[in-house]
């Protein structure tokens, strides 16, 4: 097993970003888990801004064809504006581009509007009473390998396009808070797979990520993820995310479109 801070710390570098192997440890079938792509080119887009960087507070991801083998990835700043900056990051593989990310990264700015109408789950189990997640031979390696899991609800007699779980690195000391929290954010399988059968491949194409904190801390590496699928036809699911920390507060909320191939 490998940690993402030890492949970064071991990841040989370049002007602009930087270029490494990627696991099989941390792949989703052919390619690396999504989340495994979104941290790199974060990580790198960090690398490109430079010290005194804004956190980030937005990005948009698209997994455009298998991140796996020798990838580099690289970066650049497209804009720095007074109160934000947009970096675009890429990875590409042995067979072309395979990987884009847009960030917003923006400081703190005066506001009379306060809303958080973000309650967590109804029926939530607390994370030191929940179960673990029992995983099987269809159970993705980066799963299996890089993360600990357990049930967040009830279980219902209705399937329901939904999931909700407790989710942890494994190894998630010396990462950066919003790297790892890119790199949790897409550890769920999609909303709608209660209702599908467990080998029926799956694919995300887009996700579109907003940061509700600067700072994301939790107790313990535990985070509260939920995705819910709102839509799926002719193969092709909407679903909407959030992330909770331990204590209940929001962190980070999104939207993915993921393929359904069966």
């Amino acid at each position: 097993m490998t940690g993402f801070a030890a492949l970064l710390a071991g990841a040989h570098g370049l002007d602009d970003g930087l270029t490494l192997d990627v696991p099989e440890t941390w792949h989703q079938g052919r390619t690396a888990y999504g989340g495994f792509s979104s941290a790199l080119a974060l990580a790198v887009a960090q690398k490109v801004g430079g010290e005194g960087l804004p956190p980030l507070r937005s990005a948009q991801l698209a997994m455009m064809a298998p991140v796996n083998g020798r990838v580099e990835a690289r970066a650049r700043v497209e804009r720095a504006g007074r109160n934000a900056t947009w970096i675009a990051a890429e990875v590409h593989g042995a067979k072309g581009l395979a990987f884009t990310a847009s960030f917003v990264f923006m400081g703190a700015v005066e506001s009379a509007l306060h809303i958080n109408e973000r309650p967590v789950p109804e029926g939530l189990v607390p994370c030191d009473e929940a179960r673990a997640v029992t995983y099987t031979e269809h159970t993705p390696a980066f799963l299996a390998n890089n993360f600990e899991t357990r049930h967040a609800v009830p279980p219902v007699e209705d399937k329901r396009p939904e999931m909700c779980r407790w989710v942890r690195l494994a190894e998630g000391l010396g990462l950066d808070p919003m790297v790892a929290m890119l790199l949790i954010g897409d550890a769920l399988p999609p909303g709608v797979m209660p209702m599908m059968h467990a080998a029926v491949p799956v694919s995300t194409m887009h996700w579109q990520v907003n940061l509700l904190t600067p700072a994301p801390a939790t107790r313990e590496g535990w985070w509260l993820l939920r995705s819910v699928g709102d839509y799926a036809e002719k193969g092709c699911s909407s679903q909407r995310m959030a992330i909770w920390n331990a204590d209940g507060a929001p962190v980070m909320a999104g939207m993915q479109s993921v393929a359904l191939f069966g």
